[in-house]
């Protein structure tokens, strides 16, 4: 007997491969979706970024950020740039994109049909060498049937992946900026510091000078000692302050080997003339920010594996098998065919699993992800006007410390070394205006740093990337797996 299979189902979903070849073209594409990650994020950075994914683009990448190192001395757009180009990590999270469009990729394709072939009556006395073949070729017609929804759930996952790629890029480039803003704040700490120390080291070796003489007592000598010494340990933390922070950026660029030699400014910019007007950051925000488009896809993903869950609730495997049965008999030494055609139906009976706890569990995916992506709107809204609200506030401040504070103190100093010559004020007073000077400088530098942080991150807040998002998840794509110079 010889018994062969076939699968009607494979008639039905011909249409359905035709009607996927368009997508699979993109997703087949080995930088499937790094155009959209491309012109979003040189909207949000005014860079450009690259996948590399060959040796030939490895050394172009290699030889774009040589040049740009050339300077030495690197500006906050180079370590940007260079970050964008040359940072591995960021090259990682692009291979996800790649991997989310071999996914959407493979949900074009249809099962391959299981074939199973058996010999019976093998060496059966005065028969051939077998008396029966069979033969069976199956497929899940269930998978046929929610075909289209797994392409769609699988092409809202990819899109997601564009987005979330986007905002890795994004956030790369927010937190480079951030970090060559706090070194160069670092170092130019550190140099106003050493004129303080020089300073204490003057007061420290004349109170010596002064005690050798009596004209100072001790106390008064080992105050000013104990200020030098208290001074050379605060410059010391600094500088290593600046040399971590450096690390930083070093490290976001993904730099190595000599090329670690590169320099920054030895002070931050001044501040501008004026500010920037966002009296619309909020809706920028909400039409812009890659973090809130990804929620709204993965509200998507969740309520497509809704409607396939209840698509599937009752049945969870069912094969349909047709095809004919051959039969061949010898009889007086004449050999007779008999063909038989057979159709066959195998599923699962839901006698103990209506799919009821299925249901439900996806129903609250959808819940949670629908609450947390309003969550985020919400969000979204309070971290643009707070991020413009910090932008204009520490301006005010910045501009405080150097318009009025600095100013006083330099006054004050002048006076001080007036009445010095004029032998009414002593030395040590002198000393003691010159470091409320210093310190009145180190409060401006760092308003300044503040200010100039707070312009890197209107950025973020319009198009995302802010700190804490490196991973790329939001808490709605669980939801949605739930459910399915110087220095």
């Amino acid at each position: 007997m010889s018994k062969m299979t076939f699968k009607i189902a494979i008639a039905i979903a011909f249409p359905l491969i035709l009607a996927g070849c368009a997508s699979t073209t993109e997703y087949a594409a080995k930088d499937a979706g790094f155009s959209t990650v491309s012109a979003r994020t040189a909207e949000g950075t005014g860079k450009q970024t690259v996948w590399v994914q060959n040796q030939q683009q490895a050394r172009a990448v290699s030889a774009q950020v040589k040049t740009l190192m050339a300077k030495k001395t690197i500006d906050v757009e180079t370590a940007v740039q260079v970050a964008l180009l040359n940072n591995k990590g960021l090259q990682a999270a692009y291979a996800d994109l790649g991997d989310s469009a071999a996914d959407a990729w493979q949900s074009t394709m249809l099962l391959n049909p299981t074939v199973g072939i058996g010999f019976n009556g093998i060496g059966t006395p005065g028969l051939e060498a077998f008396n029966s073949i069979e033969g069976v070729i199956a497929t899940n017609i269930l998978a046929l049937a929610t075909h289209q929804r797994n392409v769609d759930i699988a092409d809202t996952n990819y899109r997601r992946a564009q987005l979330a790629a986007a905002q890795r890029t994004l956030q790369l480039a927010a937190d480079t900026r951030r970090a060559w803003i706090n070194t160069v704040a670092a170092w130019e700490t550190v140099a106003q510091l050493n004129q303080a120390q020089s300073a204490a080291d003057a007061a420290s070796e004349l109170a010596q000078k002064l005690g050798e003489t009596g004209a100072m007592t001790k106390g008064s000598q080992a105050r000013e000692h104990v200020f030098y010494a208290e001074l050379a340990g605060q410059t010391a933390r600094a500088r290593l302050d600046a040399r971590l922070a450096k690390e930083e950026l070093t490290r976001l660029m993904g730099l190595w080997g000599s090329d670690i030699d590169y320099q920054v400014a030895n002070r931050l910019p001044s501040l501008p003339k004026g500010l920037m007007k966002k009296d619309t950051i909020e809706a920028e925000a909400l039409q812009r920010r890659v973090d809130l488009q990804m929620a709204k896809l993965d509200l998507d993903a969740t309520a497509k594996s809704y409607k396939l869950t209840e698509a599937t609730r009752y049945v969870t495997d069912l094969e349909l098998i047709g095809g004919f049965e051959t039969e061949r008999e010898r009889e007086d030494g004449n050999t007779k065919h008999e063909t038989t055609a057979i159709a066959e139906l195998e599923f699962v009976i839901p006698i103990f699993d209506s799919g009821k706890a299925r249901m439900r569990k996806a129903e609250l995916a959808y819940m949670r992800a629908a609450n947390l992506l309003a969550e985020k709107s919400v969000n979204v809204r309070s971290e643009a006007r707070s991020a413009y609200q910090a932008y204009r506030a520490n301006y005010d401040i910045a501009r405080h410390y150097r318009n009025n504070v600095v100013p006083l103190r330099t006054k004050v100093e002048e006076e001080s070394l007036l009445t010095y010559n004029g032998m009414i004020t002593n030395t040590f007073e002198l000393l003691a205006d010159s470091r409320e000077k210093v310190n009145s400088i180190l409060l401006a530098v760092n308003a300044k740093r503040d200010f100039w942080l707070s312009e890197a991150n209107l950025a973020p807040a319009i198009y995302g990337g802010g700190a804490g998002a490196s991973s790329g998840t939001t808490e709605v794509a669980a939801a949605a797996d739930s459910g399915g110079g110087g220095h």
